[in-house]
């Protein structure tokens, strides 16, 4: 919401500035100055707003939080690793030294800069951060004794409704992330918020490539309209 009003204050002013001043000369002879090349101009502001928008919805859980649109990707994938380190824990498993089928470890490895980190596919977000997984970090990425003697009832219950309510539309167990049983048809508000954003950011370019052209040409002078000398019309009796 901050954000918001600094930004929002921030572009009445400029609105005011250049309501109450000239353009610099390159720009007025830059660019072209109709009504529809205004268009197009706000139609490609709209379009960037609409594409980075997607990026954000999809990644942030600070600005958007879980809460409200349920978990990113990134997330929903290391909850689920999570959730399994913790059954398989719970059987008996020794998370620190156990190895997967490529000689990796199967619960954790290290990251590039040698952080501890989830082990399997979800090794790609090592650097997710998240409110349910902070408390198990040390100096050095996942803290091994956490991890062993200090997970919270909360944060297993967390881990597993965030599994299971991957942002993946309505297919279920695909990508390596188990979401529901077949039954449910579950498609999250964060796939629908990013998804809708980005569908709209591509059909507001194209309208701003559109609008764009035309400018152009009528700039140009070279957008003279259609001849309408030989329009079946003209040679019609007129209409009693």
């Amino acid at each position: 919401i901050g954000g918001h009003v600094w930004l929002g204050s921030i572009c009445v002013f400029g609105g005011i500035w250049h309501i109450l001043t000239k353009p610099f000369a390159w720009a007025r002879r830059a660019f072209v100055w109709s009504g529809e090349a205004y268009l197009s101009y706000s139609l490609g502001a709209l379009s960037i707003f609409g594409f980075t928008r997607c990026c954000f919805v999809w990644f942030n859980n600070t600005a958007y939080p879980n809460e409200f649109y349920g978990p990113t990707g990134p997330e929903a994938s290391q909850a689920q690793a999570f959730t399994f380190l913790v059954r398989d824990q719970r059987l008996g498993a020794d998370i620190g030294s156990a190895q997967g089928p490529t000689g990796l470890g199967k619960f954790l490895m290290r990251s590039p800069i040698g952080e501890i980190i989830f082990g399997g596919e979800t090794m790609r977000f090592w650097d997710l951060r998240a409110p349910w997984l902070e408390p198990l970090r040390g100096p050095n990425g996942l803290d091994l004794g956490k991890l062993k003697k200090d997970i919270q009832p909360w944060q297993e219950r967390r881990s597993a409704e965030y599994m299971t309510h991957a942002p993946l539309g309505s297919l279920n167990s695909v990508v390596g992330v188990a979401t529901e049983i077949n039954a449910v048809n579950y498609v999250s508000p964060r796939s629908w918020l990013s998804t809708s954003h980005f569908v709209l950011g591509f059909f507001f370019f194209v309208g701003h490539l559109w609008h764009a052209g035309r400018a152009c040409a009528a700039a140009a002078g070279f957008e003279k309209g259609i001849d309408r000398d030989t329009e079946p019309v003209l040679s019609m009796t007129p209409l009693n």
